[in-house]
């Protein structure tokens, strides 16, 4: 069931049961709402990559950093929904479109995102987008569009996250959350694990997500990919216990979210995702790359799917 007056406290004692029973409850609570055998696929695009004015500590697209990215402008809307198409001939339901913005501007810019949009829930798919702060005007522009899906990851804990950014702070991602929920738009909504933070920046983090009025109905588990140029490329830890505990106790405290492995899952072992398939995680990012950074091949989900007897999530499962 939904925990009510959720805390750091109550999601400490959850992520630090011993493992056995943190596992069983996950478990649980993931068979009674979800179909167990059924995985989520969505693709994610970047329509607009590079020259962002931010400084996102892991992130190759700010202006700021020398890396391997260099600035390409606004996707023209045929190639993106060409993409779109074969995302979902490949089994994918929800496509995913990501601008190196700061936030959005009003514009010319702004109306092709809008027909993109459009066009894309067209063909049956759910549509998400992430473009940065938002406006209420705009955020009802995107509803009005079709648009299902708003992304803004609030990355990590409220005190970790100068170390983080320092562009804008903790409370401006949580004011564009706002305005996208107030449009009527669904949140997909989480974080980055293994940037140099504790195991109580991770239990901040799922306790700001769980205490929110409506809670994220999507949320993308990301570990961090080091990339050269980048500062956090130092500081990258990875344990893989603490990503399962992670996940698991995400499922306890969202047990009707979606919880997908997202951004360094190629770097995953199959027996890790295997681990956090069984207690949770219900989607994953599905296609060779995720914005600027390598995603694990079609052909070895399809093999690992095979391997563990789960399938690919409809588009009519719960939509």
């Amino acid at each position: 069931m939904q925990l009510t007056e959720i805390d750091a406290a109550a999601v400490r004692e959850i992520y630090e049961r011993p493992f056995p029973e943190l596992a069983f409850a996950a478990i649980a609570a993931h068979r009674a709402a979800f179909d167990p055998l059924a995985i989520q696929r969505s693709t994610l695009l970047s329509i607009k990559t590079g020259g962002c004015s931010e400084d996102c500590g892991y992130c190759a697209q700010s202006a700021r950093r020398e890396t391997h990215v260099r600035p390409e402008p606004l996707a023209p809307i045929d190639e993106v929904v060409a993409a779109a198409r074969a995302a979902k001939a490949e089994g994918a339901t929800r496509f995913c479109m990501g601008a190196a913005w700061r936030g959005v501007k009003d514009g010319p810019a702004f109306e092709r995102v809008l027909e993109m949009v459009r066009e894309v829930s067209a063909l049956g798919m759910e549509s998400c987008v992430t473009l940065g702060a938002l406006q209420p005007h705009q955020a009802r522009a995107l509803r009005e569009a079709g648009l299902q899906y708003y992304n803004h990851n609030l990355d990590t804990s409220r005190d970790y996250y100068p170390q983080v950014v320092s562009t804008h702070d903790y409370d401006d991602r949580l004011e564009t959350l706002e305005v996208a929920r107030a449009a009527g738009l669904k949140l997909c909504c989480g974080g980055i694990i293994g940037m140099g933070e504790s195991r109580d920046d991770r239990i901040a983090l799922i306790a700001e997500l769980a205490a929110m009025e409506r809670p994220p109905e999507s949320v993308p588990v990301n570990v961090l990919v080091p990339i050269e140029g980048t500062p956090l490329a130092e500081r990258a830890t990875f344990d893989p216990i603490e990503l399962a505990r992670t996940v698991a106790t995400l499922r306890i405290v969202l047990p009707s979210s979606y919880i997908r492995l997202a951004a360094g899952r190629s770097a995953m072992s199959a027996e890790l995702q295997a681990l956090c398939f069984l207690l949770g995680a219900n989607s994953v990012f599905a296609g060779d790359r995720l914005l600027t950074t390598e995603n694990a091949p079609l052909d070895s989900d399809a093999a690992l799917f095979a391997a563990l007897g789960v399938r690919a999530e409809p588009a009519s499962a719960r939509h």
